[in-house]
């Protein structure tokens, strides 16, 4: 018999959203790694990479290699990436991406234990905005420099519809991607260029024919609501099309208008109306896909029902928010996880600050990548919100019972006010022993994230000054 979860009395929330108050927008703050970048800072003597790494597990790591290039910049993207870059921009950073490599490598060898990648992504950006050769070239850093056997790892790589050309794919059916993720947004020309996504529809399904035809063991198709003009009809439209091509994987993302990106100065609704907006189509293309034969996992994250999770050796599926310490960051704008230290290198999302960023990271002298740069140290207090936030999220729920049993405090007492906002919402359920999203609950799951931040991390948002 599965033991119920005690749950204290709703009480009518009054704080802040950071301490369990009412949400403002549905749409406060996707929560994909906590903290965000702008809560990290610039550290005057960062640690020594060695040092980090030797109190870590490094049997079963995770490496993340951020490629920031693209052949367009989306009206709604604050990616930290760049157009256009020449072959010569693109070389410089596989050249300063290797000697990064090199030497993170040794800083893991340095504690005399096995290294051993179970997990890897190539994300950005575009990472197949990189030629078939350059490619190549990644690869072989991630498994000659880095160690990582792509083919025996659960290895993740995002396109788009531009970049998936037959060569490229070739390159990564070859050397053993099991996931592949193109970022379509809408199957409707004008949609898309609403959404400052010059794109056409044929482009689109003529790259869909080139990676079904490669048969990775998972195609995700990324959609996109809450564009101007678009309905519930529309939607319907792309949802269809996109399962046409019956992909095991549809990420649902709400639109999001962020200071500095294309569509900052277009958008001309009001805030909520555009809720309204997001809220009706997110429902509707929920109700479609879990109609259509597919299971939610996440906000975000619907996979087809018989469809096996990308799998890492231990046989723990990826996750939305998976990140664990033991998380290897390559290349500027990655990140790094510790248990004590999050690190990655500066940020920004303005075009001429982008690529300051990249030319810098390019220059970098290679005994500057031994020491940790741009950081956040991880205390006890926001281990255990990252914890919740990895849990709470997906539909599988939090388990109080095991989060006491990482923390030796109950849930309960750590996160009271919180607990007791989403009781009052409706937003959370007792369900197998666990603590689990409502349907309206996973809705506004973008708004309960953020309850959960500390007050450092918002504090350390907001003074963030956006460039």
């Amino acid at each position: 018999m599965t033991k119920s979860v005690p749950l204290p009395t709703p009480t009518v929330p009054g704080r802040a959203a950071e301490t369990g108050g009412e949400p403002r927008t549905p749409y406060e703050q996707y929560v994909y790694a906590y903290p965000h970048q702008k809560a990290y800072r610039l550290l005057d003597d960062g640690p020594l990479l060695s040092e980090l790494w030797s109190k870590e597990r490094l049997d079963a790591l995770s490496l993340y290699v951020h490629v920031p290039f693209c052949e367009m910049r989306c009206g709604f993207c604050n990616l930290f990436t760049r157009t256009g870059a020449p072959e010569e921009v693109t070389g410089a950073f596989l050249g300063t991406l290797e000697r990064q490599a090199r030497v993170t490598r040794e800083a893991l060898e340095a504690k005399g234990e096995p290294v051993r990648f179970t997990l890897a992504a190539f994300g950005g950006g575009t990472p197949t905005y990189l030629t078939a050769d350059e490619l190549t070239r990644l690869c072989d850093i991630s498994e000659k420099v880095m160690g990582a056997d792509l083919k025996a790892a659960s290895w993740s790589v995002e396109t788009s519809p531009a970049t998936a050309t037959a060569d490229r794919i070739a390159v990564l059916a070859e050397r053993g991607a099991t996931r592949v993720s193109i970022g379509v947004q809408s199957f409707i020309d004008e949609e898309a260029r609403a959404a400052v996504r010059p794109q056409k529809r044929e482009e689109v399904e003529a790259s869909l024919a080139r990676l079904k035809e490669a048969a990775f063991p998972v195609l995700n198709i990324d959609l996109i609501y809450g564009i101007d003009g678009q309905t519930e009809r529309t939607f319907k439209v792309s949802l269809d099309a996109a399962l046409a091509w019956e992909p095991e994987e549809v990420y649902l993302y709400p639109l999001y208008v962020r200071p500095l990106t294309g569509l900052s100065s277009r958008h001309a609704k009001t805030l909520e109306e555009w809720n309204d907006q997001r809220l009706r189509l997110y429902r509707y293309g929920r109700d479609h896909l879990l109609s259509s034969g597919y299971e939610q996992t996440s906000m975000r994250v619907f996979r087809r029902i018989g469809t096996a999770a990308v799998d890492d050796a231990d046989g723990s599926s990826i996750s939305e928010y998976n990140q664990q310490a033991g998380m290897v960051g390559l290349g500027v704008g990655a990140r790094s996880f510790t248990t004590g230290l999050h690190y990655t290198t500066d940020y920004a999302v303005a075009v001429p600050e982008v690529r300051r960023i990249i030319d810098d990271y390019i220059a970098t002298p290679t005994e500057r990548f031994r020491r940790a740069q741009w950081a956040f140290r991880m205390d006890e207090g926001e281990r255990r919100r990252m914890y919740v936030l990895q849990h709470l999220l997906e539909s599988t729920g939090l388990h109080p019972a095991a989060y006491e049993e990482v923390f030796a405090t109950r849930f309960e007492d750590d996160f009271g006010p919180q607990l007791a906002t989403l009781l009052e919402r409706r937003w959370l359920r007792e369900r197998g022993g666990a603590l689990a999203l409502t349907l309206e609950g996973m809705a506004w799951s973008d708004a309960v994230g953020p309850m959960f931040f500390s007050d450092r991390v918002h504090e350390n948002m907001r003074a963030y000054q956006d460039r």
